[in-house]
């Protein structure tokens, strides 16, 4: 084992894989996860590649999908609603045709990112939605307005719940809340851009060329989006164990870090479920309802969104101003969104975070419904949008986080969280019509019920989740236990014409450029049992829990598995030396040493006594 790149690399007998029914790729995975150091060097590098490969491109692709989304409110107060004859009613069937053509095409769009290349599905997604973003432009009629919200809401189905999805693929969960935060911030964000943009376009150019300002703004935003589409494809990554921009340690490591959290990355063959079977794991997982019904609450809150401009201009201020109003909403959310964000992530808690967020937008609702004063409803709207917007991406990181099995699954599961969270903007959306102004009563009574009632939830879901036993399916089940086999076969469990996995040690193989060891050559070979040949002491590994939490200095670091079978203790007297490495708690060894169970991964240097 290289003790920098915390992986192991091993052959396995394929016929005896076979009989396990696993794949040879699952068991060189599972016996370098038995082996795997969290927090090494060559980890922290590699996350940050990740990082630097995957945030940035999403943020900025984010920040466009959003604003193609919301400019239709830009628009109408910069002449559209004027232009197309829009009434309240009109104008609330374009909002809501958008999400029906979200929810009908966002699980099946997530069923065909989990089998396809996520640096080619995203961007090809994201330069047709662009195109008919620009191509808005040319609606003369109510009608066609219609129609191109219905296709647009099909075509950007597929990125929020995609990227989600890559993202938990690459992410462990203690990783998840802050990077969600970072990425849904583009969503926030966007508001203020798309405020500063839209003053500009539809004051700048209004009626240039013959072309009015509203018209400017879906072509000149829309383009935009089909640029960096065309970019896009050359940064992405896709998944872990696929990507062609890492090394093959890189993508081993990638894959292993995300096994070791309980979390498959969409790339274990023999484990992995067809479309059929991870939908039906989805429906019928009472815990997909449960985050449904949280985000249904909050997304039914976030459809304010749509109306910050226009509730900015019933407080006296010009169209322009109006726009540029909208700024500090946004920059006040974001910054609240990240703090909570980062806390929730160093915590590792969601559920009070959560309820936190949501309880501030409830408040600060209820001032709204109370007061007549502008200036305080200016300040609790900022408010009031900072706890709707910080919920949301703690919402799918807590689900991603609760439902993390099989990969398949949970692709489906944040789909359909996310598709009926956003159903909840058809209803959400007449919520706040212009008769009600310039108050909006109604408005800001049923987002304060929103808010309440999804805070309440927050803090029931852990509850329920304790009282009421998850109930796999046949397929599930089927997964599981190829899983439980993979590993025990990878950690030397006594099992029946099952033994162990001879390796030669770590120094007798050459290093590569990298200086990671190679892979071993031949095959590994499988005995009934795991023996020490010398000393031939006996124990179970009774301390190998005290001896990883000794090598990590705090409980609970450890992120190998420790099995239950016998490991053999190597040498007579008592020199081990913890280092965390793998399952059983890292033992140095020298010489050859049969079984996985005795070779935890540990460091070679020459505490064996008698090898093999």
């Amino acid at each position: 084992m290289d003790s920098k790149s915390g992986v192991t690399h091993l052959e396995v007998d394929p016929t005896t894989a076979h009989k396990l029914g696993i794949s040879q790729e699952d068991q060189e995975l599972q016996i370098a996860l038995a082996n795997y150091v969290p927090g090494s060097d060559a980890e922290k590098k590699l996350l940050r590649k990740i990082d630097l490969r995957l945030m940035p491109i999403l943020w900025i692709m984010y920040v466009l999908n959003y604003i193609d989304r919301t400019n239709i409110g830009n628009a109408k107060i910069a002449g559209m609603e004027d232009d197309l004859n829009l009434d309240d009613s009109k104008y609330a069937w374009v909002l809501s045709i958008f999400f029906f053509g979200y929810l009908i095409c966002e699980v099946p769009s997530n069923m065909i990112l989990s089998r396809s290349r996520p640096s080619l599905f995203l961007p090809g997604i994201m330069l047709v939605w662009g195109a008919l973003s620009a191509a808005m432009a040319a609606s003369h009629s109510y009608g066609a307005l219609l129609a191109f919200r219905f296709v647009l809401g099909c075509i950007e189905s597929g990125f929020f719940p995609g990227v989600l999805f890559l993202l938990s693929c690459w992410y462990k969960p203690v990783e998840m809340g802050k990077r969600f935060a970072i990425f849904y911030s583009a969503a926030v964000l966007s508001g203020a851009f798309g405020g500063l943009l839209a003053g500009g376009i539809t004051g700048g150019l209004a009626d240039a060329h013959g072309i009015a300002g509203w018209r400017w703004l879906f072509i000149i935003e829309g383009v935009a989006t089909v640029g960096v589409a065309m970019i896009a494809p050359f940064i992405l990554l896709d998944f872990p164990a696929t990507s062609p921009a890492l090394t093959l340690e890189e993508r081993q490591l990638a894959t292993v870090r995300i096994l070791s959290s309980g979390i498959e990355s969409g790339s274990t063959a023999s484990t992995r479920l067809s479309h059929w079977q991870a939908f039906k794991a989805a429906v019928c997982d009472y815990r997909t309802y449960l985050f449904m019904l949280l985000f249904v609450l909050d997304v039914g809150a976030g459809t304010i969104s749509y109306f910050i401009p226009t509730l900015t201009k019933t407080m006296g201020y010009t169209t322009t101003t109006a726009q540029y109003m909208t700024i500090p909403v946004y920059v006040v959310a974001t910054v609240i969104l990240n703090i909570m964000a980062y806390s929730a992530d160093r915590n590792d808690e969601r559920r009070y975070h959560i309820s936190a967020a949501l309880a501030l937008g409830f408040i600060c609702s209820i001032v709204c419904v109370a007061v007549d004063n502008t200036t305080v409803r200016y300040v609790m709207l900022c408010f009031v949008a900072a706890g709707i917007w910080t919920a949301l991406p703690l919402i799918l990181a807590w689900t991603s986080a609760t439902i993390n099995l099989p990969a398949e699954k949970r692709a489906i599961c944040l789909a359909m969280v996310n598709a009926v969270g956003n159903l909840s903007s058809v209803y959400g959306s007449r919520i706040w019509p212009s008769t009600d102004g310039p108050r909006y009563t109604i408005g800001w009574a049923v987002t304060a019920a929103f808010l309440g009632g999804g805070m309440v939830v927050a803090l029931l879901i852990p509850v329920v989740l304790k009282m009421v036993p998850v109930r796999l399916t046949a397929a599930e089940r089927d997964a599981e236990e190829k899983r439980q086999v993979a590993r025990m076969q990878a950690m030397g469990e006594e099992m029946d014409n099952r033994g162990s996995v001879r390796q030669t040690p770590a120094e007798k193989r050459p290093e590569n450029s990298q200086g990671v060891r190679n892979r071993q050559p031949g095959t590994a070979v499988y005995r009934e049992r795991a023996e020490h040949a010398g000393a031939g002491s006996e124990q179970r590994s009774t301390g190998a829990d005290e001896r990883r939490e000794e090598a990590y200095g705090r409980d609970g670091e450890a992120d190998g598995e420790f099995g239950e079978g016998d490991a053999e203790e190597v040498g007579e007297h008592e020199e081990t030396r913890a280092r965390g490495c793998g399952a059983f708690g890292g033992l140095e060894v020298e010489g050859e040493v049969e079984g996985v169970g005795v070779y935890a991964g540990g460091h070679e240097d020459g505490d064996e006594e008698g090898g093999d």
